[in-house]
C-alpha cells in the first residue's frame, strides 16, 4: 500500500531507568511530567482509586508473591506522544554521574529573569514532590539561557532547562 509504514518504519522511544523502588520513582516521575501511571492489564482504575493499590490487588489475584509486586513500573504521556518511562528495580545502587540525564523543558520560551523564575518554581514544585536541587547555572548568552540542575529522589540527575 502506497503511504502506509512498515513495522520497520515505526520507532518509537521507552526511557528506562534501574532502581530500587520502581513504584516511587515512577510516582514521582509522572507528577514531574504530568504523566499518569498505567493500570493493570484488563482492569479498570475507578476515579480516585490509587492506580498502585489496583496493581497489588491485581499482582495478588494473579499469584505473584508480594516480594515482587515492585519489580517495574511505568509512567506515560496521557495523549501518548511522549516517550513512556520504565523503571525497572536492580539490585545494586547508583554508583557514578549519569552518562545520558533527561532536560525537563520547563521554560522554552522565556529568557533572562523571565525564564530563570520560571525555572525555580518548578524547582520548588518538584523540591516538594522529593527531588533535589544541585545548582543553578546562570545565563550566558549567546550559547546559554540558563538551566537548574536536579536529582531524581534516587539521585539520577536531569537539567531543569
Amino acid at each position: 500500500m502506497k503511504g502506509a509504514a512498515s513495522l520497520s518504519d515505526v520507532r518509537q522511544v521507552q526511557i528506562t531507568f534501574d532502581c530500587a523502588d520502581p513504584e516511587a520513582l515512577s510516582r514521582f516521575w509522572a507528577s514531574a511530567l504530568g504523566y499518569v501511571n498505567p493500570g493493570p492489564p484488563g482492569r479498570e482504575v475507578l476515579e480516585g482509586q490509587d492506580v498502585f493499590e489496583a496493581w497489588h490487588a491485581f499482582l495478588a489475584e494473579v499469584g505473584l508473591p508480594e516480594s515482587q509486586w515492585n519489580s517495574a513500573s511505568a509512567a506515560e504521556d496521557p495523549q501518548g506522544e511522549q516517550p513512556r518511562l520504565f523503571f525497572q528495580r536492580v539490585p545494586e545502587g547508583k554508583s557514578a554521574k549519569n552518562r545520558v540525564h533527561l532536560d525537563l523543558r520547563a521554560a522554552p520560551c522565556l529568557e533572562g529573569d523571565e525564564r530563570m523564575a520560571a525555572l525555580e518554581s518548578e524547582c520548588e514544585r518538584l523540591v516538594a514532590l522529593g527531588a533535589t536541587r544541585t545548582r543553578r547555572f546562570e545565563p550566558e548568552p549567546p550559547l546559554s539561557t540558563g538551566f537548574i540542575v536536579m536529582a531524581d529522589p534516587e539521585g539520577n540527575e536531569f537539567c531543569l532547562d
